[in-house]
C-alpha cells in the first residue's frame, strides 16, 4: 500500500502527512478555528444534555447548589453520586463521540476533505500498524502493572468484581478507543496538520500540539492532586513522544494503538483515588508516585520506541522537521 502520488515539486513538505492537509480541500485558518470549535461545542453539548439528570440526582443525594458551584466534577464521581461505575464510565467517553462527530462534520462539508486524509498520508487505514502498538505498548503496560504488584503489594488492593468487570470491559472496548482516537485526531491529525501549513515546518506543531495535549489534561484529578509542575511535563512528554512517531511514520496508526492501549488497558487494570476514570478495575492503587510512573513511562517509551525502529527501519529523521 503506497501514498497517493503527487506532484512532488509542488508539495510544502518532505512529510507525507503533513502534505495530506496541503493537498485535501481547503485549508483557510478560519476553517480551522471553526473545526475546533465544532469538537469543543460537540463535547459540550453531551455535558449539558447529561448534567441535567445528573442533577437532579445530586440534589436527590443532598448535594446542594452551593456544592455543586463550588466543585462542579462532583457530579461526574460516582462514589458521592451513588451511581454505578460502569454508567458513569459511558457518560463521560459519551462525550467523544459527539466531539468527533462535530470535527469530521466541519472536515467533511466546510473544508472538502476525507477524514483520511488528517489521519494518514495513506490511501487506506493501515491497521496492522494500529494493532502492533497497541499490543507493544499494552504487553509493557501489563508487565508493569504486575511488576509493581508483586515487588510492593502494600500500597495496591485487588477488588475483581467479576460481574462487574464484564461490563467495564465492554464499555472500554465500545467507547474507549472512540475517545483516545478523537484526541490523536483532533490534536496530532487535524491540528498538527493545520499549524504546519502555518509554520511551514513540522518541529513547531510537534512542541505546540505535545503541550496542548498536556494543558488539555490539567482540569484532571491527578494533575490538582499532585500539581501542574510533575503533570504537565508528563502528558506533554506524552504527546511529544506520539507527535514524533506520527511524523515519523507519516500516519496516526502508531499513535492511535498506543493510546488507545494506555488507556483501555489501565482502565481494566488500575484505579486510584485521584483519577479522571473512577472504573471496576482489578487493581485498586493507594499510593501514587508520579515522579516514579514518569521515570517508568520513559523507559516504556524507549522500549517502544526502540521496537518500532527495528520493525520499520526509520531512516529520514528530518520527517519530524519539515
Amino acid at each position: 500500500m503506497e501514498p497517493e502520488h503527487i506532484n512532488k515539486p509542488q508539495l510544502p513538505f518532505n512529510n507525507l502527512f503533513l502534505n495530506s492537509a496541503a493537498v485535501h480541500g481547503y485549508n483557510y485558518w478560519w476553517m480551522y478555528v471553526l473545526g475546533v470549535t465544532a469538537s469543543f461545542f460537540g463535547y459540550i453539548l453531551f455535558q449539558v444534555i447529561i448534567q441535567i439528570p445528573l442533577v437532579g440526582i445530586a440534589l436527590k443525594k443532598n448535594i446542594t447548589l452551593s456544592d455543586l458551584e463550588a466543585n462542579p466534577s462532583i457530579i461526574f464521581d460516582p462514589v458521592k453520586m451513588g451511581i454505578d461505575n460502569n454508567i458513569m464510565l459511558a457518560l463521560l467517553l459519551g462525550m467523544f463521540v459527539f466531539a468527533l462527530a462535530g470535527l469530521f462534520i466541519v472536515v467533511r462539508r466546510v473544508h472538502k476533505k476525507t477524514a483520511l486524509s488528517i489521519i494518514t498520508a495513506y490511501s487506506k487505514l493501515r491497521y496492522k500498524r494500529f494493532f502492533t502498538a497497541f499490543a507493544v505498548w499494552g504487553v509493557l503496560l501489563i508487565i508493569s502493572v504486575f511488576g509493581a504488584y508483586f515487588i510492593d503489594p502494600t500500597g495496591v488492593t485487588i477488588q475483581f468484581k467479576p460481574a462487574e468487570f464484564i461490563i467495564l470491559l465492554l464499555v472500554c472496548i465500545v467507547l474507549m478507543p472512540i475517545q483516545t482516537s478523537t484526541e490523536e485526531i483532533l490534536i496530532r491529525g487535524y491540528l498538527m496538520q493545520g499549524l504546519a501549513l502555518l509554520f511551514k515546518n513540522g518541529f513547531a506543531p510537534l512542541i505546540i500540539t505535545s503541550l496542548l495535549f498536556g494543558l488539555l489534561h490539567m482540569e484532571n484529578p491527578e494533575a490538582k492532586t499532585f500539581g501542574w509542575q510533575i503533570m504537565l511535563p508528563y502528558y506533554s512528554l506524552f504527546g511529544l513522544f506520539l507527535g514524533a512517531l506520527t511524523l515519523l511514520d507519516e500516519g496516526l496508526e502508531l499513535a492511535l494503538g498506543i493510546h488507545c492501549a494506555n488507556n483501555l488497558i489501565s482502565s481494566l487494570l488500575v484505579t486510584t483515588p485521584s483519577g479522571v476514570l473512577k472504573t471496576d478495575a482489578i487493581f485498586l492503587v493507594n499510593t501514587e508516585n508520579p515522579g516514579t510512573e514518569l521515570i517508568l513511562w520513559a523507559c516504556m517509551a524507549s522500549v517502544t520506541f526502540f521496537i518500532f525502529w527495528l520493525i520499520y527501519r526509520w531512516k529520514n529523521f528530518n520527517l519530524i522537521l519539515k
